[in-house]
C-alpha cells in the first residue's frame, strides 16, 4: 500500500493575498486586452503573455517597449485599465476561493494587488468574493512587482513584519515581490509551479486555514 505524501503545515501571524490568478481567475480578460495590445504595437502575442501577469500595466509596457518615454505608458495603463475594469466575462474564482477567504473572517489578512481600486472591486465582485477591508492596490505604491513595496506595506497595514506573515501568489513577478519582502510564499495554480516557492498548490480547495487556540496565531495546512 503506498504511503500518502504528508501534509505542508505553515503558521503565521497574518496573510497577504494576491488577486489575479489567486483568488481570481482573470486570465480570459487578460488575454483578450493584452493581445489587443499586442496587435496594436506589432508584438508578438504569444511572446507578451509571459510578461503580463503580477505586474501593474505601465511596468509590462515598459519592458516590452523599453524606448518609450513612461509617461505614454502611464497614459496608456489608464486607458487599459478602464478596459480592463469595463469587461468582466470569464472572470470567476479560483476554486475554494470563497471557502479560504470565510475562514480568514476575524483573522490579519490584506489584500495585495497590482490592479487599482476599481478593477479589484469589478473583479472580486464579478467573482462574488468578499473584498478584504485591508488592501494595497495600484494607488498606493510608487513601484510595481516584483518590486517589495506592496507587501511591505500590506504587513505594516496589519501590523506585522513580513517575516510573520505568508503570502498567496501565482506570478513569477509577484512570487519575486513577496520572498524579496521577506514573506514566506504558497504558490497558486501552474505558473507558480515552477518558481520556488515556499509551498505550491493547484488552488486553493487545497488549504485549510485554523487558528491556534494557544498563540492567536494562523495555521494554515496545505494538502500534498
Amino acid at each position: 500500500m503506498q504511503a500518502t505524501a504528508p501534509e505542508t503545515v505553515l503558521t503565521c501571524r497574518a496573510l497577504l493575498l494576491d488577486m489575479d490568478g489567486t483568488l481570481v481567475n482573470s486570465d480570459a480578460v487578460v488575454e483578450r486586452v493584452w493581445r489587443g495590445w499586442a496587435a496594436r504595437h506589432g508584438l508578438d502575442p504569444e511572446a507578451i503573455m509571459g510578461v503580463v501577469h503580477g505586474r501593474q500595466g505601465y511596468a509590462t509596457m515598459a519592458a516590452l517597449l523599453p524606448d518609450r518615454p513612461m509617461a505614454e505608458n502611464y497614459a496608456e495603463n489608464e486607458r487599459m485599465l478602464a478596459q480592463e475594469t469595463a469587461d468582466t466575462e470569464g472572470v470567476v474564482p479560483v476554486p475554494g476561493a470563497a471557502a479560504f477567504l470565510a475562514a480568514l473572517d476575524g483573522l490579519p489578512h490584506a489584500l495585495v494587488t497590482s490592479a487599482d481600486t476599481a478593477l479589484a472591486t469589478a473583479r472580486m465582485g464579478a467573482a462574488g468574493l468578499a473584498l478584504p477591508a485591508a488592501r494595497i492596490t495600484a494607488e498606493d505604491v510608487s513601484a510595481s512587482k516584483p518590486d517589495p513595496e506592496g507587501f511591505l506595506k500590506g504587513a505594516a497595514e496589519l501590523g506585522f513584519s513580513p517575516a510573520d506573515c505568508v503570502a498567496f501568489e501565482d506570478s513569477e513577478a509577484g512570487i519575486a515581490a513577496a520572498l524579496a519582502a521577506g514573506a514566506r510564499v504558497v504558490g497558486v495554480g501552474p505558473r507558480a509551479a515552477a518558481l520556488a516557492p515556499t509551498a505550491h498548490v493547484r488552488d486553493l480547495t487545497q488549504v485549510t486555514v485554523e487558528q491556534d487556540a494557544a498563540t492567536g496565531g494562523i495555521v494554515l495546512r496545505i494538502a500534498a
